[in-house]
């Protein structure tokens, strides 16, 4: 059997910057996944992915120009069916074997076998394999069909021979070209109105020619490179960018760097086919600008790689990645500095606007801007935010903490009326911290102000003082409480408010910070600052967002690395102070290394099954009623095993509480092993069972040991 490396390519305008590496990847995947399923491709056949912004491509290896015959056995019909009382086909079976293209005299060499419980015939045939021409047609439709397209656009094919223009296609733009090699060969397949050449298009402007003929499916990324003068591969582009940002911020020296932002890179690789660095810059007055202001307009509106020096300052300098490569490069540096400075002018407009107005004075405006139509205004949110922060700071801080958290959560949405923030809505926070700044306000609240919606992704800082750290639960909370107030719960991967993000927040302050908060007392009092709809049924929604709560942090200390089973026995008791999780679940895993934790766990989980089953017949344990010596011998281990285990439950050394308590390993294996609980005389019973009972409680205060249970 033949095999020769296969490239196939798909020549288009230009593609959603956004979205091309996503394109590229599943054009390539699914194309070889369907080669491979139809057995033209090895399954360790080696998929390159090329994608620029003109072109989708993939280069699979050791394909074949036919698959190799395959046998197969059909199942027919079961033999009551298929034979008569004589052994004679009845018309049913020879009418399925005319269907699969066989006749009577193949009856003789049918198969029978159990098929369940009835016996049935199969028949045996060898399926020949597909040709390429024709599965690759196959895969390559699959290919188009699947990819994840953003948005669809429909237009007409101008090759239709009988009616020009009549004809629509829907795909994510217009397709020019379709190349199709089997090694030097052209494979004929067709797709979006094109037929399969070996002909392709170079860079709109510096291709040496045009078209671009390519000898065979091997030479596609070198020959594009050196007479068409595209990178093809988006990983080797991203690389070269990258390599060239380094350069250039080398050659501008004083430790300078490129601001580091992989999404704004990989914009790029899809926007350039031969990237080209420049350097350029704008007048230093701009400076007096908040850095973070400049930074986004040149990343977001001009896809410009902003210049930091050593100190993670601004500097006036930044890059652009272009995608032609003029011997002359004063013109393109021109024009892009021209094109960059009325961005930064508007910038600083909207900055000297917005100090003329101070954050105070506008939250009275707050009041006229709709939060969400079943919980009111921002102002009204902003009220319960206050409400909030001031029950938590007077928890964490007396009346000092309480003070300025109100101050904080009164300041921390205003900015939203801000000409900047308008414009950009990224800067919420960030914006506000500069006007507090700017309006006297002390740095504690304006970093309160600032940080008060960290962490806003994975991995992101938390506030940096107490006060932020205040606020910040007060406006996760209040999102939480409000949503599951209204019943606009997380529904699959929908999560519109971030609420799942926020719970996030919640749960990282709580347990990083070691904040002696109770939980429960927590969302008690983040639903006591809502109206009475949503605040009247307390027991039922605090229950509802702790679990949601409790799922996050399960889900995130899997993340982290933690077994499931050590998860599940820590958070199985609900602990309410969160700070608390991570000694837990240390401790937890320290026991389940002991070589006494599978014995005591599968004890823990017998009693507990024991317990519920006589629920209510325990009573406190007498020791005049122990009568057998297992008994006895596990009261008098637990005298002195289980206050010790108390004293370092209470000084918070969980693992010291559990170790202690491993030593009773062997009094509780005796115990099951000679002592009958459900006793015939019910004082008896009762009084064995109160022992259980205290040995569980003893057992399950740091986590529920029976889950560590095989």
């Amino acid at each position: 059997m033949t095999t020769k490396n296969l490239l196939v390519e798909l020549f288009v305008e230009e593609l959603p910057p956004k979205a091309l590496k996503k394109l590229g990847d599943a054009f390539a995947t699914v194309l070889a996944d369907q080669l491979k399923a139809q057995g033209l491709a090895p399954a360790d056949a080696t998929v390159t992915a090329f994608a620029s912004p003109r072109r989708l491509a993939a280069h699979v290896t050791g394909v074949a120009e036919r698959a190799a015959d395959k046998a197969v056995s059909q199942k027919l019909m079961p033999v009551s069916v298929g034979l008569d009382a004589s052994g004679q086909p009845t018309p049913a079976l020879l009418k399925r074997l005319a269907g699969l293209g066989a006749d009577a005299s193949v009856v003789a060499g049918l198969k029978r076998a159990m098929d369940g419980k009835a016996e049935a015939l199969f028949f045996d045939s060898v399926q020949p394999g597909a040709e390429l021409a024709v599965g690759l047609q196959k895969a390559l439709d699959e290919a188009i069909a699947k990819l994840p397209i953003p948005k669809v656009m429909s237009y007409q094919l101008e090759n239709d021979c009988e009616f020009p223009g009549w004809s629509s296609v829907n795909f994510v733009r217009p397709a020019h070209g379709l190349v199709a090699l089997h090694g030097s060969a052209v494979v004929p397949v067709k797709a979006l109105g094109l037929t399969a050449g070996n002909a392709t298009h170079g860079h709109r402007f510096e291709a040496a020619v045009d078209p671009v003929v390519l000898p065979d499916a091997d030479s596609y990324a070198t020959t594009l490179a050196k007479d068409g003068a595209v990178i093809a591969s988006f990983a080797e582009r991203k690389a070269e960018i990258t390599r060239q940002l380094a350069a250039a911020a080398a050659k501008v020296g004083g430790g300078c760097k490129p601001i580091e932002d992989d999404a704004l890179l990989d914009e790029v690789t899809a926007l350039v086919e031969r990237p080209n660095v420049l350097i350029c810059e704008f007048e230093k007055q701009f400076l007096d600008v908040p850095q973070e202001c400049l930074i986004l307009t040149m990343k977001a509106n001009q896809k410009y790689f902003p210049l930091l020096d050593a100190q993670n300052k601004l500097t006036n300098k930044f890059l652009v990645v272009s995608n032609i490569n003029p011997d002359d490069a004063s013109a393109v540096i021109g024009g892009n500095e021209r094109v960059v400075r009325p961005r930064l002018a508007d910038a600083k407009f909207f900055f000297d606007q917005d100090r003329k107005k101070t954050l105070e004075s506008r939250v009275e405006g707050l009041g006229k801007v709709v939060y969400h139509n079943k919980l009111g205004t921002q102002g009204e949110r902003v009220e319960r935010v206050r409400a909030i922060a001031r029950a938590i700071g007077q928890q964490l801080g007396g009346d000092v903490l309480a003070k300025s958290a109100d101050t904080a959560a009164q300041l921390a949405k205003t900015d939203l009326l801000t000409d900047m923030v308008g414009e950009f809505p990224e800067l919420q926070g960030i914006m506000g911290g500069y006007y507090a700044r700017h309006d006297g306000l002390s740095e504690e609240i304006a970093f309160a102000i600032e940080d008060h919606y960290k962490p806003r992704f994975a991995g992101d800082e938390l506030p940096r003082n107490m006060t932020g750290v205040v606020v910040a639960l007060a406006d996760k909370l209040e999102t939480l409480v409000g949503m599951f107030g209204i019943g606009n719960l997380p529904t699959g991967d929908k999560d519109p408010f971030a609420l799942r993000r926020h719970a996030l927040g919640v749960i990282r302050m709580l347990v990083e910070k070691d904040l002696p908060l109770d939980l429960s007392e927590l969302l008690l009092s983040a639903f006591k600052a809502f109206p009475f709809e949503i605040s009247m049924y307390p027991a039922e929604n605090i229950k509802l967002v702790q679990s949601f709560l409790f799922d996050r942090l399960a889900g995130s200390l899997r993340d982290q690395g933690a077994s499931a089973q050590e998860v599940d026995a820590v958070l199985a008791l609900r602990p309410q102070r969160l700070g608390e999780v991570p000694k837990r679940l240390q401790a937890v895993r320290a026991f389940a290394a002991l070589p006494a934790a599978a014995a005591l766990a599968a004890a823990n989980k017998r009693i507990g099954n024991i317990l519920k089953k006589s629920e209510g017949e325990g009573t406190a344990v007498q020791e005049s009623r122990l009568t057998e010596s297992a008994e006895k011998d596990l009261f008098a281990a637990m005298q002195t095993t289980v206050p010790a285990a108390d004293a370092e439950f209470a000084n918070g050394d969980y693992t010291a509480s559990l170790m202690i308590l491993a030593a009773l390993r062997p009094p509780v294996d005796a115990f099951f092993d000679g002592v009958m609980v459900n006793a015939d005389d019910p004082a008896l019973k009762a009084n064995r069972l109160g022992l259980l009972k205290s040995l569980h409680e003893a057992m399950n205060r740091v986590a529920d040991l029976s889950r560590l249970a095989a």
